[in-house]
């Protein structure tokens, strides 16, 4: 069943970082500007975030089975289009159909893997589902880089087609049909969808506007931004009264292991994403790679993430994961700190090998992070818990890449010789540094072990049981 779902799953995380290397290309062949190419990751996003919240409201509706095979339908459907657009607009307009479909399968493949575990080897279960979750950032832009080398752009969303077609065969063979019966059909909380989809959308898209902006004081960064908090404010006064009725329910943040992996969530996803705005520019802007050789690159740290994952996953079952967290931020956080010296003529071995650690470092923390907030939650509760670690993941990655790109711009803007400008970016190194030493402390509130599944999920399982 997991190997199903990360085939599907492949075309969805890969697609989310690979055009990332390929908006000067776009704006060329397309005739356009940089700004309104922008559009094509931007509006991307946007359309997953709108989509994400809906989630969990259309499997209790059709089941989880025939929601992934639609979705990945919807996926393939938007890449097709992409191969085929003829300007800009119409390339800006088929992202965002796939970002329909990528919104509903990111936080479903998790679900139905977690329902599927019924608790037991979460380690080992995480190592394996969340391992192109892990890889695209840091594998998406090499492929990108590869593809545009050698080949056409529009090989950058064809490349998804295969991943669609066998996915979608596997899932109608492999996957168990969970059509609910009526009684279990939850309704759609209209009222917090409206208030949630838009202001996570408006947060999203304000810090995504941060970079080559003059910072968070900018009005097309502020505004999109007080905005979207106050809608989710909104949306947190509305649901907390509601419980499980609301489309994301928030009381699940009593629960510890989810608080506690949500706030780690936000800060891997800062120091993650955060990282990879940081790495390829200095490599292209200081020391005159291209695209494809600041890709090739990252390499390392994307084998030291695929190294340790398998062993994290062992250990997290054996331990726990408060210590394989903790053991893993403490890597990254070491690993991080020679980036914050860089010069202009750093040995690029020195560089290759602290990006191997560091990749091996949120390799092993990654895995019991993302199966520590599941711990001791019911069936129904998963694909909330599912929502909320997606959606804080990734307002991490956006707040991370947006203040190091402010903290970048101020700091590179006197800088005009490779050495000025090597030190303006070991400055926004120190403050990835900053956010990976903030989650080793707070990697202690996770569980030691993994306790049993909690009296409500064997009643559930008792009742499915009866049931099928």
């Amino acid at each position: 069943m997991a190997f199903t779902i990360i085939v599907g799953a492949m075309a969805v995380v890969f697609d989310t970082t690979i055009v990332s290397v390929a908006l000067n290309d776009l704006a060329r062949d397309l005739h356009t500007t940089i700004s309104t190419i922008q559009w094509v990751s931007t509006g991307y996003l946007l359309a997953m975030f709108v989509t994400i919240p809906i989630a969990g409201w259309a499997q209790s509706v059709i089941g989880g089975k025939r929601l992934w095979i639609a979705a990945l339908g919807m996926f393939l459907l938007g890449s097709v289009l992409c191969a085929v657009s003829w300007d800009a607009t119409s390339l800006i307009v088929f992202r965002a159909v796939q970002g329909i479909g990528g919104g509903v399968m990111m936080p479903l493949m998790v679900t139905l893997i977690m329902q599927a575990a019924k608790g037991r080897n979460l380690g080992k279960v995480m190592a394996t589902i969340t391992l192109p979750t892990a890889l695209g950032p840091i594998l998406g832009p090499v492929l990108g880089g590869i593809i545009l080398n050698f080949g056409d752009w529009r090989w950058l969303f064809l490349v998804n087609v295969p991943f669609c077609a066998v996915g979608g065969w596997l899932a109608h063979r492999n996957l168990p049909d969970d059509r609910p019966v009526s009684g279990d059909r939850a309704r759609l909380d209209v009222v917090g969808m409206l208030l949630l989809s838009p202001g996570v959308a408006a947060v999203i898209y304000g810090l995504s506007q941060v970079e080559g902006r003059a910072g968070f004081a900018d009005a097309r960064v502020l505004v999109p931004l007080l905005a979207g908090l106050v809608l989710t404010g909104a949306f947190v006064a509305w649901a907390l009264p509601r419980a499980g009725a609301a489309v994301v329910n928030l009381r699940l943040f009593r629960h510890r292991p989810l608080a506690s992996a949500s706030v780690l969530g936000f800060l891997s996803g800062a120091v993650l994403y955060g990282a990879m705005l940081l790495l390829p520019l200095y490599f292209q802007q200081v020391r005159g790679e291209d695209a494809l050789g600041a890709g090739l690159l990252m390499i390392p740290q994307g084998v030291g993430t695929l190294a340790s994952r398998t062993l994290a996953g062992r250990y997290t079952d054996r331990y726990g994961p408060r210590w394989v967290a903790f053991t893993g931020f403490a890597i990254v956080t070491a690993a991080t700190l020679p980036l914050a010296f860089v010069t202009a003529d750093t040995d690029k071995v020195v560089l290759l090998a602290a990006l191997l650690f560091r990749g091996a470092g949120m390799g092993a923390a990654m895995i019991p992070l993302t199966g520590a907030a599941y711990v001791g939650l019911g069936r129904e509760e998963i694909p909330h818990a599912s929502i909320i670690t997606r959606v804080t993941q990734q307002v991490g990655g956006s707040m991370g890449t947006a203040v190091l790109a402010v903290i970048l711009q101020r700091t590179a803007a006197g800088a005009h010789t490779p050495g000025a400008l090597a030190g303006a970016f070991g400055d926004a190194f120190w403050w990835a540094f900053a956010f990976t030493a903030a989650a080793v402390p707070v990697s202690l509130l996770l569980p030691t072990r993994r306790p049993q599944p909690a009296p409500r999920e064997a009643a559930t399982e008792a009742r499915t049981t009866v049931r099928a």
